[in-house]
């Protein structure tokens, strides 16, 4: 196998290291059923059925046994699925063969014990996977898998290299030799069953009908297919393995989502749904707010009873798309209205006036002058003679 280094689009390749129509890479870690300090998922079997026990004494068993565990769940095929909630308990169920007067048998979880990362290191392109596993033994590691390419017929050997770890939790490095190498999660491509073309399941545990990858028909195999391209998931122009397809895109992040948040498939799914906008919204129009504006604005060209009432009603300014400033109206003051309010101020001075003429004038005199008409007022302002005068003419009359 011919080695290729730096290759430009090795990175990019790696996510089709394999080709979807002949094999896929979600594949499950081969692992020996061996217990390891660091399990926590175990699956528990009985030769018969636990539906005969009731499960209430089920849990109690459990629990005198080994103590308070973190989850148990019947799964599909009628096993148990157990996690442990310390490496105690784990060495514990080591020793469990009998439980609730039912023969049991304890295996490790064959994928939630195993996590998956990816190095690349030029240095180790030309060594065995092999020495690769045989040195890095202590950091947990139990398969090494190298990924390749295909180029013009030919499997090249890339940098990239598969690592399957003994824990559940993935470290973020690990050192080869001197060599010190991040590890960043490997995110298989989705899970797509070779029978039915669907995804989610193998053909192992395929109930469908066999189906052409390539138009999507019902009855033929895809290798001596010539007809038009169709797609059995998304009903597109394209063939069911192809990477252009929108349900082989979702289907890729619900993976990432699912590794990367350590989440189940269907919480997985469940978070991608959320948040992909609806088809044919953009996201823009998903979240802007709509306003509203309650001002009117009238052309005087097209209302000629607008014109004329123009001044009083009040015109309304546009300041942008999303509030208006209305302004008070103008209203001009009559003649009348003029008048009357210059009476009032005179009328207002004359009485400061008065307030200032001499002290021999009596009280009864500016009690008159208060309770007087604005017309009267008028005619105080005309030359009147003397006051003292006047008094004395008061005086001599009889």
């Amino acid at each position: 196998m011919e080695p290729i280094r730096n290759s430009p689009s090795v990175v990019q390749q790696i996510v089709s290291e394999q080709n979807d129509k002949n094999r896929t890479d979600n594949r499950s870690p081969t692992q020996p059923q061996e217990f390891s300090d660091s399990a926590r998922f175990f699956i528990l079997k009985t030769p018969t059925t636990f539906s005969a026990v009731s499960p209430f004494l089920i849990e109690k068993a459990i629990t005198s046994s080994i103590g308070p565990v973190k989850t148990i769940r019947k799964m599909r095929s009628g096993d148990l699925f157990l996690e442990v909630a310390s490496a105690k308990q784990s060495s514990a169920l080591r020793t469990l063969r009998k439980m609730a007067h039912l023969d049991v048998t304890i295996v490790p979880h064959n994928t939630l014990n195993y996590s998956r990362g990816v190095i690349s290191a030029a240095d180790l392109l030309n060594v065995s996977t092999e020495e690769i596993k045989e040195n890095m033994v202590d950091q947990k590691v139990c398969e090494v898998r190298r990924i390749t390419i295909r180029r013009d017929g030919q499997v090249l050997n890339t940098k990239h290299l598969i690592l399957t770890f003994s824990t559940p939790e993935l470290p973020q490095s690990v050192k080869a030799a001197y060599l010190y190498c991040p590890v960043r999660p490997y995110i298989p491509n989705p899970l797509r069953c070779f029978q039915c073309q669907k995804f989610g399941h193998s053909k192992t545990v395929c109930r469908g009908q066999p189906t052409c990858s390539r138009c999507a028909e019902v009855g033929h195999d895809s290798a001596d297919c010539k007809a038009k391209e169709r797609c059995v998931n998304c009903r597109g122009d394209h063939s069911s393995f192809s990477r252009s397809c929108p349900t082989w895109i979702l289907e890729k992040e619900i993976t990432a989502v699912k590794i990367k948040n350590k989440l189940s498939y269907p919480e997985a799914r469940r978070v991608v749904s959320s948040r992909t906008p609806v088809s044919g919204k953009s996201y823009a129009s998903a979240t802007s707010k709509t306003y509203v504006s309650t001002a009117i604005q009238v052309d005087a060209s097209t209302s000629p009873k607008s014109a004329q009432s123009d001044s009083v009603k009040p015109k309304t300014i546009a300041v942008d798309t999303r509030t208006s400033v209305s302004t008070p109206p103008t209203v001009k003051k009559t003649r009348k209205a003029r008048i009357k309010e210059s009476g009032v101020h005179a009328h207002k001075k004359k009485r400061s006036n008065l307030s200032k003429k001499p002290h021999d004038m009596g009280d009864d005199v500016m009690e008159i002058h208060a309770s007087q008409s604005d017309e009267s007022l008028m005619d105080d302002l005309s030359p009147r003679p003397s006051s003292s005068g006047s008094l004395r003419g008061a005086r001599a009359k009889p």
